[in-house]
């Protein structure tokens, strides 16, 4: 175990420490475990396992279940293009495309230097302003490819 696991599993003993020691209480733990580190670490999964009797099996079908509970770290930006119908109806494939070529990652993943990462989502409730992508929680509608380049440039030059 290296030092950065051991922190994790302090980090995750402290947190289940609010909580009683009840299987409905893992979405809550989750929750904060997510809000600490970014994601789910495999270690912080152990400790939680232990805690509540459950397997890990149970607690990864949770994480991959809800689409707010990660299991790799994110970037410091976090990038969503929304691919719902009407979005995708009117382009954001494109921009989905452009990000991949740009950032050299797919879907899902982060980049080497931990700036950047992407995601594909289907519906970010703002249809009327198709297609739209996010960027952490800025929305940017009517989008263009030329847009997010824009976007991208600024962001890289931060």
């Amino acid at each position: 175990m290296n030092c950065c696991d051991s922190k994790i599993i302090e980090e995750t003993k402290q947190i289940l420490e609010k909580y009683p020691n009840e299987k409905d209480r893992l979405i809550g733990i989750l929750n904060d475990v997510q809000e600490k580190f970014g994601y789910v670490p495999r270690e912080a999964q152990s400790e939680i396992s232990k805690y509540l009797g459950i397997s890990l099996a149970e607690i990864y079908g949770v994480i991959t279940f809800y689409s707010r509970f990660t299991l790799e770290p994110k970037g410091k930006y976090k990038i969503s293009v929304c691919l719902g119908t009407a979005c995708f109806v009117k382009g954001s494939q494109a921009i989905l495309d452009r990000v991949k070529e740009r950032l050299k990652i797919e879907a899902g993943k982060t980049t080497e230097d931990g700036l950047f990462s992407l995601d594909e989502v289907r519906c970010v409730g703002a249809c009327g302003l198709a297609p739209v992508f996010m960027v952490n929680d800025e929305v940017y509608g009517n989008a263009t490819v030329k847009m997010l380049d824009e976007v991208l440039d600024k962001l890289m030059n931060e």
